[in-house]
């Protein structure tokens, strides 16, 4: 596509960074409509299932499963179940970073209160990040359930944390970095991994699950 040919406010397309490529848009949006219908399917039902994003993208995923689990159960309103959750004053890192801008937390229109939260991340770490976020939903509300659906799990796990919905489980180093390209904010969807040797397999690497 040439400069200027896409739809108003959507980002041209982009070179994927340098890196491997785990997952093209085709991969993502498939997982993406695993994890809508397991999230159906373990709440039996969207009715009382509201989806909360982790900025940044996890916004954009959040966005995305909304529409996809109001097309499975229209019981559920992507206008009225779907919200954003930003974390930054529960960061436990805040006093090592005190520049760390503040973001926006937009509950749902229904609220959580005795509902079922889906908090949406793109990739799962070291688990600190949804630390804070359960600690953030602690001083708005008791919702009936949590839980945690991200495209990526990438291991290395330092609090008890582990995701309900994974759209994949990617073995990686320490010193190995995962990104999330989304084309709502980057202009194409993948996920690259870089800093790995060449011709390097970790154990487990090509399962989705």
């Amino acid at each position: 596509m040439t400069a200027g040919t896409g739809m108003p406010g959507t980002p041209e397309p982009r070179d994927v960074p340098e890196g491997t490529v785990v997952l093209g848009a085709s991969d993502v949006a498939r997982a993406l409509t695993r994890i809508a219908h397991e999230i159906v399917e373990r709440a039996k039902g969207a009715q009382d299932v509201v989806l909360l994003g982790i900025p940044t993208r996890g916004v954009t995923l959040a966005a995305r499963l909304a529409q996809r689990l109001a097309s499975i159960d229209p019981a559920f309103d992507p206008e009225r179940d779907l919200g954003e959750l930003d974390v930054t004053m529960y960061r436990d890192d805040l006093r090592r970073q005190p520049t760390r801008a503040v973001g926006v937390t937009r509950l749902p229109a229904a609220g959580i209160e005795g509902k079922t939260v889906v908090l949406v991340d793109d990739v799962l770490f070291s688990g600190r990040t949804i630390r804070a976020a359960l600690d953030a939903i602690g001083d708005l509300g008791r919702p009936q359930a949590v839980r945690l659906a991200c495209l990526v799990d990438r291991g290395h796990r330092e609090l008890p944390i582990r995701p309900d919905f994974v759209g994949k489980n990617l073995p990686t180093a320490q010193t190995e970095r995962v990104r999330v390209l989304l084309a709502e904010v980057d202009g194409t969807d993948a996920v690259v991994i870089s800093g790995r040797e060449p011709g390097a397999v970790l154990p487990g690497e090509g399962s989705d699950r």
